[in-house]
């Protein structure tokens, strides 16, 4: 039996379902990624285990004191996803200065950082381990590529596929990952997550009203 492990790029996906909203103005925001990926196993055949989810995200903590609700839900949507047996790797936000040519000031920015080298890591360290045969990559980041061309050259009897998200498809990584296929953004709104959502200990997590 072949063994599958997803890597979710959060902020690809997330990105992903802000564009079905803008172009389609339908809202998936309180997406079942679980039930999202499970869907998609019957591409590999029939004799195939998912063996685990990973969802790699970080959290804006310098929204603090302008948008807390904003960080609260972004919480309150990873504990659903972890209901559901997803397992959440958070990098961080970093604050740059950068100049502003128009405004002639310089301006502070925040980066999302580390998420893209945690994901490389992680797919080297599941194939190292023989943790699973195949990875489902759920982005269409092309800085994912270099990890992907080592890893093909490494664990040659090893599969990696991306399973682009909405508005993500990229032929690079396509060529790359032969196999790879698009998620179709009908699948966005068949799976939501239920409304609340009941965790383990009993607590009522309920979708967000302006989602």
């Amino acid at each position: 039996m072949r063994k599958i492990i997803y890597i979710i790029d959060g902020f690809n996906l997330y990105h992903s379902v802000r564009d079905l909203k803008t172009y389609t103005g339908s809202s998936a925001k309180w997406l079942d990624i679980s039930s999202l990926c499970k869907s998609y196993i019957y591409l590999f055949g029939k004799d195939v285990l998912l063996e685990k989810i990973f969802y790699f995200s970080a959290i804006p903590y310098y929204l603090k004191d302008k948008s807390p609700d904003k960080i609260k839900r972004q919480k309150d949507y990873q504990l659903c996803l972890e209901s559901t047996g997803i397992q959440i790797e958070l990098a961080r936000f970093k604050s740059k200065n950068v100049y502003c040519d128009r405004c002639n000031s310089t301006i502070l920015k925040h980066e999302e950082k580390e998420t893209d080298v945690a994901m490389a890591v992680k797919i080297f360290e599941l194939f190292f381990n023989n943790a699973c045969d195949d990875i489902i990559i759920v982005s269409g980041d092309t800085d994912l590529a270099p990890a992907v061309r080592t890893c093909k050259m490494l664990f040659p009897s090893k599969n990696i596929i991306f399973a682009f998200p909405y508005h993500r498809k990229n032929k690079e990584l396509a060529t790359l990952a032969p196999g790879s296929f698009s998620i179709n953004k009908k699948q966005y709104l068949r799976y939501q997550l239920p409304n609340p959502v009941l965790l383990k200990n009993g607590e009522k997590i309920y979708k967000p009203s302006k989602w």
